[in-house]
């Protein structure tokens, strides 16, 4: 391992946790703009709140390394190596963020399995 890939630091999980809240919001207004009702009325499918979600995020993450949330909360996602995450590598782990287990299981790095699965890791920004 290189050492700019040792000198990563993990993001914590308050931040973490923040911009995933951040994110389920921008999904929700997105949602809800387009769809033309009010964010607290729930006439919406919530598939179109997850999908709204998994564009976002993979879209963001794979162009710019981080999505709304992420940049708020001052989180980064980045390979393993330090290098920017390409955009095949984000889909699939926003897919595995939207199935909720995999973020669930973490390693000593604070890696969870939708992390480990395309060789990422959430630093701070």
């Amino acid at each position: 391992m290189s050492e700019s890939a040792q000198a990563l630091q993990a993001a914590g999980w308050p931040r973490r946790i923040i911009a995933l809240f951040i994110d389920w919001f921008v999904a929700l207004l997105t949602v809800s703009a387009i769809a033309g009702t009010p964010i607290w009325e729930s006439n919406t499918s919530s598939w179109w709140n997850l999908l709204a979600f998994f564009v976002e995020v993979s879209v963001l993450t794979g162009l710019l390394g981080y999505s709304i949330g992420q940049r708020i909360a001052g989180v980064k996602i980045v390979r393993v190596d330090g290098a920017q995450l390409d955009p095949l590598r984000a889909a699939v782990r926003t897919a595995l963020i939207c199935v909720i287990i995999p973020p669930l299981i973490n390693d000593e790095r604070r890696r969870g399995l939708h992390d480990r699965a395309v060789g990422s890791i959430a630093v701070r920004r």
